[in-house]
């Protein structure tokens, strides 16, 4: 059962709380029998189906911001093409934002559809050695909205983690929504019982940015979620004229470039094959062509 399950009444102190079954908003709530058991706080045996599952995942990255438009998912997707640029390791990115899913646009992907098998749901394959999961592969139409209550996005994060058959991988990508909600919590309780290498938390120069990914920064350290990169996006840009850089003074050979500065990347023990997009040091550059 989710903490919050959907039949539950407005005040619902969640399954999880002392007061489950107890309050006075649980009065007549068809839950209520079942949550005074106490049943309800039994570990969910899903977290251990995914450990299972994810036990050939060798690494797992969250990628993360505090403020949407700030360039996650497009920073996601170069992060799993670089890995993949190496024909020896198996990428795979994993799409949570369930509401605003933009994985499939990014990826070129569009139209794509998941297929069911023995072994659960295919993701679908960019390249050999790249897969790709999102809820809009499985939405009839790209402008079709998804009006979900928090336990049923909860419950699809729950069936890709669990349900698709990943195989074995050297990375997995996972793309999440802005905000510190409920996708995030569900991504960290589904792999409690798997090691997750940490998360690239992704902000944006202007201070509205900054004070969400510091919000960000407070629920990694809370849920002991280890935070492995930073990453300012779109700090500077380089005149396509004047060549004149606004933010940053670097010399480009092309014209008419985003300017994003990576203020520090710590992959520990992970060797990150990025190519041209960034090294494993600590202060770097990325330029994202502007269309």
């Amino acid at each position: 059962m989710e903490d919050v399950p959907e039949n539950a009444p407005e005040h619902c102190p969640g399954t999880q709380s002392e007061q489950a079954g107890k309050s006075a908003s649980c009065q007549g709530c068809p839950n209520q029998k079942l949550c005074a058991s106490g049943d309800t706080k039994a570990p969910d045996p899903a977290i251990a189906e995914i450990g299972v599952k994810l036990s050939t995942v060798k690494h797992k990255i969250l990628v993360l911001s505090g403020k949407g438009g700030v360039g996650k998912s497009t920073f996601s997707a170069h992060l799993a093409h670089a890995l993949a640029s190496d024909g020896t390791k198996e990428v795979a990115l994993l799409d949570v934002d369930i509401c605003g899913p933009s994985i499939p646009r990014i990826m070129g992907l569009e139209g794509e559809q998941v297929h069911q098998s023995g072994s659960g749901w295919s993701p679908v394959y960019v390249d050999d050695n790249l897969a790709v999961m999102s809820i809009g592969f499985l939405l009839s139409s790209p402008d079709d909205a998804v009006i979900w209550r928090g336990p049923k996005k909860n419950g699809m994060i729950k069936q890709f983690l669990r349900d698709v058959d990943w195989g074995e991988l050297d990375y997995l990508i996972v793309d999440t929504p802005p905000g510190t909600s409920d996708e995030h919590l569900s991504v960290i309780q589904y792999l409690s019982s798997t090691h997750v290498d940490g998360a690239v938390i992704i902000t944006t120069p202007q201070e509205v940015s900054l004070q969400d990914v510091r919000k960000e920064i407070r629920f990694c350290q809370k849920v002991k979620l280890p935070i492995i990169g930073v990453v300012e996006n779109m700090s500077g840009f380089v005149c396509p004229k004047c060549k004149v850089t606004d933010g940053y003074a670097y010399t480009v050979t092309e014209t008419g470039f985003r300017v994003s500065h990576i203020l520090y990347i710590q992959m520990h023990s992970i060797t990150i094959p990025i190519r041209r997009m960034f090294k494993q040091v600590k202060i770097m550059t990325v330029f994202n062509k502007v269309e």
